[in-house]
């Protein structure tokens, strides 16, 4: 079956442009020919980028990708388009090209997008549930695209009129990475019947890891408001005061807008280490020496792909029962889920981990691993995402 894949990269390569890649090569290995129509936002930076005007118009409906997309299907002849992100180069006028064409056409969720302005409906200070049904007047004045006002509302004129014009009918059917994001989809107004869940897959080394222990819980990832870190902060004070000299140490690896916050907290702090941005096998390190790792998101978190990493190298997990994390962690049996926002909460599952013992978190951790290996396994999705692939075979 020939794919054309659809997508619209960041100017920043994060999870998602990362998980896209997977999928095609999951596709590629299943049989599949995939063709990657991958777009950089990129283009509309720089010198020979379009004027301010262009872009405006643009972003409601790009011709100039239309004639792409022309160009692409007249020499790939695909079966299928499948969609991930499309903001703000390629547009919603994919949608509309393969509505028009007749092409199937499969939107893979990776965030609150086409339904959120910001895509994530954080608003700095709670989640805007009100945008999934087309209320965008708080993101708007939360800045919660780009942190721009203007730009919000230009999203938000974008989106409306992406549902106003039906383009969305040209979507012929939906995969979530959570149950919890399938839920929150249909609610929005998808006709459940056309969405499936289907969680990200893990190619995780068959290697069971190395057993130790450097007694440090360790937080990854971006270092902004809606992944929890003044939550996180404020648990270990907490811990500080409960527990002096025996509170464990806590290790924040990442890059973000709230890097300074985590700073101050390096150097007021003396359980608190911040390693700045860590990858490759810097980062694989710094899970390995883990006690456990942590996710105290404050957002809907669609999946917390983090937990995969957590159970890969045989470690426990903590996240806050938030969005899609409550569908990876087994309460008690891989790990322990806190309530979202509660630093008193988060200090109380630290100290359940403590009281494990080596041996007690060691067989946590493994337990999370035989999770992943099982749940995460890449042929189980593939068999999976055939049974999405099935109706549209020619």
């Amino acid at each position: 079956m020939r794919i054309l894949q659809v997508f619209n990269r960041y100017l920043e390569r994060g999870g998602e442009e990362k998980s896209v890649e997977r999928i095609a090569l999951h596709l590629e290995a299943s049989g599949e020919e995939v063709i990657r129509f991958w777009v950089s936002s990129e283009e509309w930076t720089g010198s020979d980028a379009p004027s301010k005007f262009q872009q405006l118009c643009s972003i409601f409906y790009n011709r100039e990708m239309e004639r792409r997309l022309e160009a692409e299907i007249v020499k790939s002849s695909p079966d299928l388009i499948l969609t991930h992100n499309v903001f703000p180069v390629v547009s919603p006028a994919v949608y509309a090209f393969s509505l028009r064409k007749k092409i199937p056409l499969v939107q893979f969720i990776h965030n609150f997008r086409p339904f959120s302005v910001g895509g994530s409906l954080w608003l700095g200070e709670r989640v805007a549930k009100e945008s999934l049904t087309g209320s965008y007047i708080a993101e708007v004045k939360a800045g919660a695209w780009q942190n721009s006002q203007l730009k919000s509302a230009i999203m938000a004129l974008v989106l409306k009129n992406l549902h106003w014009q039906g383009w969305l009918r040209g979507v012929s059917h939906w995969i979530a990475i959570s149950d919890f994001m399938r839920e929150q989809f249909i609610e929005a107004g998808v006709e459940e019947e056309k969405i499936s869940t289907l969680r990200h897959s893990w190619s995780a080394d068959p290697e069971e890891p190395l057993a130790y222990d450097e007694g440090y819980y360790l937080f990854l990832g971006r270092l902004v408001p809606e992944k929890g870190l003044r939550t996180l902060i404020a648990s270990w004070k907490i811990l500080e005061e409960r527990l002096g000299e025996e509170a464990p140490s806590l290790v924040i690896a990442g890059s973000g807008i709230e890097e300074d916050l985590v700073k101050r907290a390096s150097e007021n702090m003396a359980t608190v280490e911040y390693r700045g941005f860590v990858e490759g096998d810097v980062k694989k390190k710094l899970i390995a020496g883990s006690r456990a790792m942590l996710a105290p998101s404050v957002w809907w978190e669609p999946l917390g792909l983090v937990t995969y990493e957590a159970y890969e190298a045989g470690k426990p997990m903590i996240a806050a029962a938030s969005g899609g994390l409550t569908e990876t962690i087994e309460e008690g049996e891989t790990g322990f889920l806190h309530e979202p926002e509660s630093a008193s909460s988060l200090a109380d599952c630290i100290e359940k981990v403590e009281s494990l013992g080596y041996s007690g978190r060691r067989e946590m951790g493994l337990k999370g691993r035989s999770w992943l290996l099982r749940e995460g396994s890449p042929q189980l999705w593939s068999e999976r995402f055939e049974e999405v692939l099935a109706p549209f075979r020619p």
